[in-house]
């Protein structure tokens, strides 16, 4: 089932349900692609939509940081629970071993060696992880492999 269907399907049932948190958040993200249907003017297929699922979290995951910061917990209570509604759309993610063997191979296809290559790998490397693994801390790891070259 495409994901955006899934989405919209979820919209009706979180109707029924009366989750008021979990409609918005849906709405929402409906709403984004939505919106980048119209930006780029094209249909939306599975990776836009878990790329703008992945915009979403993070951007939530950096409010609950800041929320706690700041000292407002519920804010950040309510930031979450818009995380874990968001994230039940999200493919599974990787582990720590699948992560590094993909990073292996990455360098490997990509001819990398040194911290010159990094662009080449991670381009490699992104349509594999959007969605199942932070970037940022892929990002890291790559770094640490390609100085050891």
């Amino acid at each position: 089932m495409s994901l955006l269907i899934q989405l919209k399907d979820e919209m009706k049932i979180a109707m029924r349900a009366k989750d008021k948190l979990r409609l918005g958040v849906i709405r929402m993200a409906l709403s984004a692609v939505k919106q980048a249907e119209i930006d780029h003017d094209t249909e939306a297929t599975d990776d836009n939509i878990i790329a703008i699922l992945t915009k979403m979290v993070k951007q939530r995951k950096e409010s609950i940081k800041m929320f706690n910061e700041g000292g407002r917990e519920e804010l950040a209570e309510k930031e979450a629970a818009e995380v874990v509604a968001l994230e039940f759309f999200m493919p599974q993610p990787l582990s720590a071993e699948e992560i590094n063997e993909l990073i292996s191979k990455a360098i490997t296809e990509s001819g990398a060696a040194s911290m010159a290559d990094m662009g080449k790998v991670m381009a490699v490397l992104k349509p594999l992880m959007q969605g199942k693994a932070d970037m940022g801390a892929v990002s890291g790891q790559v770094r640490t492999s390609l100085q050891g070259l």
